[in-house]
């Protein structure tokens, strides 16, 4: 594996025992209440009953298996095989074994990992493409995935807001990142309460909205609709302001500005 990747695989190791006893993810909140996707992912993608839908990047699982509870046969793919041990380990404490599967394979190989298998919904959420140095081979991952008239669905950081310091206050990374020249991030934290991390250094890229665009159309995929958010899921920014909903939004005293985007699109 490349060694830059090998040091992102370590630290997504590192961040699963964190993630799993933190407050922000409350697995055991989660394992009571059996929440069901987001109600804007459902509006978008329908009724899932019966289909099949991989998640590309899964973590330990917890968003795969709301699909689950949908009524789909999930995968779902992680190159962490902590994350994926956790995954399986959340399934079965879930009852939804059954209906979902496991695969501790680098997303550039999933296509090999899953025996040319197509699905129905090919599914990426927050957190997955800063991780990749090349966002066109992903795109081709996602079309040799996605069965004819399958759906796609990202709902991801927006570029503009990877550009800011931690503080969100100073633009201080390139929008425009070239594979050889990653952003080289030395950070114990993560983006959960918990503890530190073992190893600390990640390198990421930030992908431009054109190039993430322009790389599926190349694929062949078409782009049903695209929406930029001025809020998101985490504490991206410390001035971010925490909603009943559990929504981070920007202060009416700030200027509004992207911070994530969900894009749509079939083959």
């Amino acid at each position: 594996m490349d060694e830059r990747l090998a040091a992102n695989r370590a630290n997504c190791d590192d961040r699963v025992a964190i993630h799993t006893s933190s407050k922000f993810y409350d697995v055991e909140g989660w394992l009571r209440d059996a929440p069901g996707p987001p109600a804007r992912e459902l509006e978008l993608l329908g009724d899932a009953m019966g289909k099949s839908l991989v998640q590309l990047q899964c973590h330990f699982g917890m968003e795969t298996l709301q699909w689950a509870r949908a009524g789909a046969r999930v995968t779902g793919v992680d190159f962490s095989p902590a994350a994926i041990d956790a995954a399986n380990d959340l399934a079965r404490r879930a009852g939804l074994s059954e209906r979902a599967t496991f695969v501790c394979a680098n997303v550039y190989d999933a296509p090999v990992a899953l025996a040319g298998k197509q699905f129905d919904i090919v599914y990426v959420t927050i957190g997955a493409l800063f991780w990749l140095p090349d966002i066109h081979a992903w795109a081709k991952v996602v079309a040799d995935l996605l069965a004819p008239g399958g759906q796609f669905y990202i709902f991801e950081v927006h570029p503009f807001s990877m550009g800011f310091d931690h503080e969100g206050e100073h633009v201080i990374y390139d929008f425009f990142n070239d594979p050889e020249s990653p952003i080289v991030i030395d950070d114990g934290s993560t983006y959960t309460d918990g503890g530190s991390l073992a190893h600390p250094r990640t390198y990421e890229w930030n992908h431009s909205l054109s190039e993430i665009i322009q790389s599926l159309i190349d694929e062949g995929l078409v782009i049903d609709r695209f929406i930029e958010h001025d809020w998101t899921v985490f504490q991206a920014f410390p001035w971010l302001e925490k909603g009943v909903d559990g929504i981070y939004r920007i202060p009416r005293s700030r200027p509004r500005q992207p911070l994530c985007f969900t894009l749509h699109a079939h083959r």
